[in-house]
């Protein structure tokens, strides 16, 4: 980390600290992406911090399925080609995104915000289970599409003692995931597949 008296501005030095709170970027990292970022045209900066802004104040969570949104319903909550009785269960956004790119599901999504890990001070409470739970109808399949990891795993089996009573099909993906594979980084053929052959949920 460089120290306060290594940096010849303080505006550089404030920025080079809001770069490297980003996660997996150090302050050489920070250091090196701000000196960039000098070199560009104040227009582009504007730009660019002002998209930033916009998502600490413009930015919707749908009110269905807590994907994000710039309306208070997401465009797939809202579009009528999508199967209602299909609702997909994932831990974040960016499955959603995955899953949406691999153009072989037509139904709803879910988002939990994170799956559960005591040991990172994550309970169910922390999640948006309950908001889930307020969707359910009778003759509905749920995907529990989570990661293949031990917390992935209790989180699903968590959401299956939570909903099995509620008269819905529950299905999880195929494994041509691997064991502790996160659908973040599946290519979209294997997650496609895994998708289409999904199979009952069993805990």
């Amino acid at each position: 980390m460089y120290r306060a008296e290594n940096y010849p501005s303080k505006v550089l030095q404030n920025a080079v600290e809001a770069i490297s709170s980003l996660p997996g970027i150090g302050s050489r990292s920070a250091l090196r992406l701000a000196l960039h970022l000098l070199k560009q045209d104040k227009e582009d900066l504007l730009r660019l911090s002002s998209s930033i802004a916009a998502l600490g104040s413009e930015i919707h969570y749908c009110k269905e399925c807590k994907m994000v949104s710039d309306s208070d319903l997401c465009q797939i909550c809202s579009s009528p080609k999508r199967d209602r009785n299909l609702i997909c269960v994932v831990e974040s956004v960016r499955d959603v995104m995955s899953i949406e790119a691999t153009n072989s599901y037509n139904g709803l999504y879910h988002v939990l915000g994170g799956i559960i890990s005591p040991i990172n001070g994550v309970s169910p409470s922390d999640l948006n289970i309950r908001e889930l739970l307020a969707r359910l109808k009778p003759g509905m399949e749920i995907i529990l599409a989570l990661s293949g990891d031990v917390e992935g795993e209790t989180t699903s089996f968590y959401i299956y003692r939570q909903i099995e009573a509620y008269g819905v099909k529950v299905s999880t993906l195929a494994r041509g995931l691997g064991f502790g594979d996160d659908l973040e980084y599946a290519d979209s053929l294997t997650l496609g597949r895994s998708i289409e052959a999904r199979r009952p949920f069993k805990p």
